[in-house]
């Protein structure tokens, strides 16, 4: 009988092999997260990126079925067409000066990571517009990173901010099949770098303009009922405060704080800072500067409404001189502070 021989088939295609493949962990992701900025300074862009930015639940905390009422049948008809003008004259050539800044620091972020031989991959989303969040975290993970590190570019946490810049990433991971390992940071405030980053800002500027009768330091407000509920934004914002005055040392009694931006009917975090230099030009102040320490790059609220709204006020109350300090942007302080912290936050990472 001849022997008998067996040929086998084709490979089955659906099947698994028992031997797994190399997993390759990739290199690290850093997303750096900031509030946003309309594409262009014209209506039809302001319009999109304020539906978008005022429609989120975190940033206005009413029924939206109220209040998607109020904004489609009375802001987004009125409000782009007054703020384009005020969004054409503060523009960079470059483009808007949140998302130029903002892309400096990412900039000097991979720098320096990249100058410590490490394979970490930098990428800047934006919260509201473009870049988006979403496609910021697509991009790290086309180049391989199954491990992302969220630095939100709010020092101060605030539900408004850091938590709805969390919830976008949360959002993103939730339809992907193969989350990555996300980290996040929830905040800086008090971080000695970006108080010794401030502080040489002010400095600096004293150094070659000479000093004030007083420094305010001017942040983002929020409805009072915010605190009222739990968050924790202005103690975060006067720890920073306090820091900053400790840092200037006998200098630091010239320093109080207030707070911009407010929108609506409700009472918001006080003392208001238009108001403030109103009132002090009228008590007889004659030179004041102004910085903005919650925001990391120059955007329209620091151009737009201090530098050009307060400054009026306070010129049209008798006021004599005042000065603006420029937001950290692209100091190289700030920038080795920023890459100190991300640094300890991807410990054991790398």
């Amino acid at each position: 009988m001849p022997e008998s021989r067996f040929t086998p088939g084709p490979a089955d295609p659906h099947a698994f092999s028992d031997e797994p493949p190399a997993r390759d962990p990739g290199p690290v992701g850093v997303l750096l997260v900031n509030l946003g900025t309309p594409d262009h300074p014209t209506p039809a862009a302001i319009r999109r990126y304020l539906a978008e930015f005022l429609s989120d639940p975190r940033v206005i905390e009413i029924p939206q079925w109220i209040w998607q009422i109020i904004l489609r049948g009375f802001i987004l008809l009125r409000r782009p067409k007054a703020l384009a003008p005020r969004y054409r004259e503060i523009w960079l050539e470059q483009g808007s000066p949140l998302l130029v800044w903002s892309e400096a620091q990412a900039g000097q972020l991979r720098a320096s990571l990249g100058r410590e031989g490490k394979d970490i991959r930098v990428a800047l989303g934006m919260r509201y517009g473009n870049p988006s969040v979403d496609r910021a975290l697509d991009e790290l993970r086309k180049q391989g990173c199954e491990r992302i590190l969220v630095v939100p570019m709010y020092p101060q946490y605030a539900a408004s901010t850091t938590a709805t810049a969390a919830d976008r990433v949360a959002a993103w991971a939730a339809r992907q099949r193969n989350q990555p390992e996300l980290r996040f940071i929830k905040r800086y405030n008090g971080l000695p770098g970006y108080i010794e980053a401030l502080a040489g800002q002010v400095r600096r500027h004293w150094g070659a303009s000479g000093k004030p009768d007083r420094l305010l330091l001017s942040f983002h407000g929020l409805p009072r009922v915010t605190i009222e509920k739990g968050d924790p934004y202005r103690r975060d914002c006067m720890e920073t405060a306090k820091l900053l005055r400790q840092a200037l040392g006998e200098d630091g009694a010239l320093l109080h704080v207030s707070f911009q931006s407010r929108f609506g009917a409700q009472e918001w975090l006080q003392p208001y800072t238009e108001p403030t230099l109103r009132a002090w030009a009228r008590e007889g102040v004659r030179k004041v500067d102004v910085m903005c320490p919650g925001f990391l790059a120059d955007c329209i609220e620091t151009r737009e409404e201090i530098q050009m709204q307060c400054r009026e006020a306070f010129l049209g109350e008798g006021g004599d001189e005042f000065r603006y300090i420029p937001c950290l942007n692209g100091d190289p302080a700030w920038a080795a502070a920023l890459a100190g912290l991300v640094e300890r936050h991807l410990a054991g990472w790398d």
